[in-house]
C-alpha cells in the first residue's frame, strides 16, 4: 500500500516499523461544541484507514485524543455559566453520539489531556534540561524554536518567512517571537494544576506529544489529522518530541483535505457553517458517510445539499441492487449453465481494481467506482433471461454479495439489511420534503380499493394527488409501492 506522506511530499510504500504492528495517532476534537462536517470528514477518513489496514491483516493500535482543557473550552464555559470539565465532558459524549451515527468505530486508546498532566510536565522538564525550552518569569514555559534545526520540515515553512510576521503579544514573556507555549501560567479563576513553574495548564501542542509517546513507541507509524493541523500544531509536535527524544516522531504524516460549502470556506460569519446534526436532520447518516467517501481524502470536498441528494441516489442504487441480488438468490431451482468466461473475468477485474484503488493512497473515490461496476454487472445478469436462472449467474451474484460485504466493512457502508435500509431512506426523504407517510399510506390504500372496484378514474385521481405531494407510485407484481 502507498500513502501520501506530507513530510516528504510524495506517495511512499507503507511499511510498518515493527513487523505486523501499526501504531496510528490521530488528533481528536477540542471538546467545546458540537462536531461539524469537517470533523465528520477527518474521523471517517481515519476510520477507513484503520479498517483497511486491519482488512490487510495488520495489528493496528489506533490512538485518538480528546483535548478537554483549552482556551476555547474555558471561554465557552464562562459564556454558558458552567465549569470547563463539565462542558468538555458533555461535548465528548456528544462526539460519540455523532460518530456512532456515522458508523465511526471507537479508537483503541482515547486519552484525555487532563488525565495526562504529569506526562506533560515531565516532557516539559526534559526540554528545559536540554536547553530547548525555558521558564519565563510569569510562569509560562516556552519552546525555543530556533534550538530545533528541523523546524518547518513538515509544512515547508522557513524560519525567515516566519520571522516577518512574528510578534510578541502583550502579556507574553517570550525570548523570541517564534517561540511557542508549552505550559501556561494560570489566570484567576481558570482550572490549573501544580507544576515546577507554578499553577498552570499545558499548551495545546504539548498534549499530543506526551500522550502519543505514552501509548506507542516512537516513531509512530502514522500520525494523522486535518490539513489545517499541519502548521503550526503538527510542526510544533515534531519539534518538541524530536528535541526531547532524539528520535523521529512519526514516519508517515497523513492529512485529509478541507471541506468547502458551495465552493466557499466554511465559516460561521458567512452563515455556511453546518454541524453534523444540521445535516442529519435532513439526511440519513449513511448518506453523509457515503458522500464523504466519494472524493479522495486529500482533495478539497465541496459540500452542498444538492450533492447530498446525489449521494442519496447513489446509495439507494447500491442498496436496491443488493436487495435484487437477495431476491434472485432466493430462487430454488437453477439451470446447470456456467457463467460466460468474459463475465467471470470482468468481475475478477472489478475486484482487482477495487484493491488497487485502496492500495493507491486509499482512493475511496476510485474504489466506489468499482462498487458501481459490480452493481452494473449484477443488473446485467438479471436482465439476461437466458443467464438469469443459471448456476453461473448464482455464483457471480454470490461473489458480488460477498465482495460488497467485505468492501462495506472497510468503507463502513452497505452493511444494513437492504429492505430495511431502503425504507429508512424513503422515510428520511419524505421527512425532508414534508411528506406525511401516514397520509400517503391512506391514499395508497384508497387507490387500491378504487382499482379493485374498477373505479379507474378515482384511482387515477388519487395517483395524481400522491404525485402532487411529491410521491411516486409504482405498480409491481407484489403490489403498489411508493417513494419520495
Amino acid at each position: 500500500m502507498r500513502l501520501y506522506n506530507t513530510l516528504t511530499g510524495s506517495k511512499e510504500e507503507f511499511t510498518p516499523l515493527n513487523g505486523n504492528a501499526v501504531n496510528m495517532y490521530v488528533c481528536g476534537i477540542t471538546a467545546y461544541d458540537l462536531c461539524h462536517i469537517g470533523h465528520a470528514r477527518s474521523n471517517v477518513v481515519f476510520d477507513v484507514l484503520a479498517r483497511y489496514l486491519r482488512h490487510k491483516g495488520y495489528d493496528v493500535t489506533f490512538i485518538r485524543n480528546f483535548t478537554d482543557i483549552d482556551d476555547k473550552i474555558i471561554k465557552r464555559a464562562a459564556e454558558t455559566g458552567t465549569d470547563p470539565a463539565s462542558l468538555a465532558g458533555r461535548f465528548i459524549n456528544e462526539f460519540y453520539v455523532d460518530m456512532d451515527r456515522l458508523n465511526v468505530l471507537r479508537a483503541d486508546v482515547e486519552p484525555k489531556c487532563t488525565e495526562h498532566i504529569s506526562e506533560m510536565i515531565r516532557l516539559t522538564e526534559r526540554l528545559i534540561e536540554q536547553g530547548h525550552a525555558y521558564a519565563a518569569p510569569n510562569g509560562d514555559v516556552y519552546f525555543r524554536v530556533r534550538s530545533f534545526e528541523g523546524y518547518g520540515k513538515l509544512s515547508g515553512r522557513r524560519i525567515e518567512e516566519l520571522e516577518s510576521g512574528a510578534r510578541i503579544a502583550p502579556g507574553e514573556d517570550k525570548q523570541d517571537p517564534l517561540d511557542f507555549t508549552l505550559w501556561k501560567a494560570a489566570k484567576p479563576g481558570e482550572p490549573s494544576w501544580e507544576s515546577p513553574w507554578g499553577p498552570g495548564r499545558p499548551g495545546w501542542h504539548l498534549e499530543c506529544s506526551a500522550m502519543s509517546e505514552k501509548y506507542a513507541p516512537l516513531p509512530l507509524d502514522i500520525h494523522g489529522g486535518g490539513q489545517d493541523l499541519a502548521f503550526p500544531h503538527h510542526e510544533n509536535e515534531i519539534a518538541q518530541s524530536e528535541a526531547a527524544t532524539g528520535k523521529p516522531f512519526a514516519r508517515y504524516w497523513v492529512h485529509n483535505g478541507f471541506v468547502q460549502i458551495n465552493s466557499e470556506k466554511m465559516s460561521k460569519s458567512l452563515g455556511n457553517f453546518f454541524t453534523i446534526r444540521d445535516i442529519l436532520a435532513q439526511f440519513h447518516p449513511e448518506t453523509l458517510r457515503y458522500f464523504l467517501l466519494t472524493m479522495h481524502y486529500r482533495s478539497p470536498l465541496d459540500f452542498s445539499f444538492d450533492a447530498m441528494e446525489e449521494a442519496e441516489k447513489g446509495l439507494k442504487r447500491v442498496y436496491s441492487a443488493l436487495r435484487q441480488i437477495d431476491e434472485e438468490l432466493a430462487r430454488a431451482k437453477w439451470s446447470k449453465s456456467p457463467a460466460p468466461e468474459e463475465l467471470v473475468q470482468e468481475l475478477d477485474k472489478i475486484e482487482a481494481e477495487w484493491t488497487r484503488n485502496m492500495e493507491d493512497d486509499m482512493n475511496t473515490a476510485g474504489a466506489m467506482g468499482q462498487v458501481f461496476n459490480a452493481v452494473r454487472l449484477a443488473g446485467r445478469l438479471a436482465e439476461d433471461k437466458g443467464l438469469r436462472k443459471s448456476e453461473g449467474a448464482r455464483e457471480l451474484w454470490q461473489r458480488i454479495k460477498t465482495d460488497m460485504a467485505a468492501w462495506g466493512n472497510v468503507l463502513g457502508v452497505f452493511e444494513r439489511e437492504p429492505a430495511v435500509f431502503l425504507d429508512e431512506l424513503k422515510s428520511t426523504r419524505a421527512g425532508r420534503k414534508g411528506i406525511d407517510p401516514e397520509k400517503v399510506e391512506q391514499l395508497m390504500a384508497a387507490r387500491q380499493e378504487a382499482r379493485k372496484a374498477k373505479d379507474f378514474a378515482e384511482a387515477d385521481r388519487l395517483r395524481d394527488e400522491l404525485a402532487g405531494l411529491g410521491v411516486e407510485v409504482k405498480d409491481t407484481p407484489q403490489g403498489p409501492v411508493w417513494d419520495a
